[in-house]
């Protein structure tokens, strides 16, 4: 499969990730109903699944492996990091101050993992 149409497909899911995390969150947070629609609760995850498909056929057709790339260490480090404080967002939090609290972290994670996707740092910024 063609790198530049992997990558717009992992660009395009990164996007609607973000999305549908800040909709559930709002939705978290005003305690709506809606987060329990099943559309809400199958669709985040076929867009997830696309993403890493996305992700690891690049690094696949790239030719590229994590451990000799430390920026894309820092990624997948990153993900699991997003992955734990979004479930404690999303579902896990006992309160919702502790699950607002891990919202803004996800969101301050997810920013990180962009940043060093775009510089191909682990510290973005740094040269």
């Amino acid at each position: 499969m063609d790198y530049a149409i992997l990558r717009d497909l992992h660009i395009g899911t990164i996007l609607a990730t973000l999305i549908l995390f800040l909709l559930r969150g709002f939705w978290m947070m005003t305690d709506s109903p809606r987060l329990k629609d099943r559309w809400v609760r199958v669709v985040p995850h076929v867009n997830d699944s696309l993403l890493l498909f996305a992700a690891i056929a690049m690094l696949f057709v790239a030719g590229l492996n994590p451990i000799d790339q430390p920026w894309l260490m820092a990624k997948i480090i990153g993900l699991l990091a997003y992955i734990s404080l979004g479930t404690i967002a999303l579902k896990r939090g006992k309160t919702r101050s502790v699950r607002v609290k891990a919202l803004i972290a996800a969101l301050g994670v997810f920013a990180y993992i962009v940043a060093v996707a775009m510089t191909k740092q682990v510290i973005p910024g740094m040269t």
